[in-house]
């Protein structure tokens, strides 16, 4: 037959806690009555007993007890798993921050910047990989990843069949050699740094 379940030997300081915790506590709440399962548990009440006196199941009383001569007090709380499982994984949100620094246009879409509400109908739609999220969570994983809306660089529309490989080209120098002059005319110096836009890009 198996040995009753039973809490080990208090120590003062676990024996002056309990009590503390039971005569000032509010009785329903869950510490108090895990407190009260451990006092009664380690002066010898059996644990059907003690599932009688908080209402509780008898399995319930065990694992209290067992928890705490695991942990100790730390048994006073506990340990759930609060919320339903996480729907987006590391690689998603790495896929999200790449796709938000990437131009549109380069993924096909006629247009020239992102905004939460395209970015996340793109995810959602995406053949290859498929995220689904709203806006307040994908603004919350770019503000993570330190991405934000920002005035940055970009070129006025042109008809030129090797336009992008151009800009590829173009963003590689500038920013190699941020400082270089590449060109003049009658005022001067003249650099192949584009014109201002917006986009999502890196903080600072």
């Amino acid at each position: 037959m198996a040995e009753p379940v039973r809490a080990r030997r208090l120590t003062d300081h676990e024996g002056q806690t309990l009590q503390r915790l039971v005569r000032r506590g509010k009785h329903g709440s869950i510490r108090v009555r895990r407190a009260l399962i451990i006092m009664a548990s380690a002066s010898g009440t059996p644990v059907p007993a003690i599932a009688q006196l908080v209402a509780a199941d008898e399995d319930t009383v065990r694992d209290v007890i067992h928890a705490f001569n695991n942990r100790g007090l730390d048994a006073l709380d506990p340990k759930w798993a609060g919320g339903r499982p996480r729907l987006i994984t590391s690689d998603d949100e790495g896929f999200i921050v790449a796709t938000a620094r990437t131009r549109p246009e380069k993924l096909g879409r006629p247009f020239t910047h992102w905004s939460l509400r395209k970015l996340a109908a793109y995810c959602e739609g995406n053949p290859v990989r498929r995220v689904r999220i709203g806006r307040e969570r994908l603004r919350q994983i770019l503000h993570h990843h330190k991405i934000s809306f920002q005035r940055t660089r970009t070129w006025k529309e042109s008809a030129d069949p090797d336009r992008e490989a151009k800009l590829d080209r173009i963003e590689e120098v500038t920013t190699r050699f941020p400082h270089r002059c590449f060109a003049f005319d009658q005022f001067g110096p003249l650099s192949i740094r584009p014109c201002h836009g917006t986009t999502w890009a890196q903080r600072g």
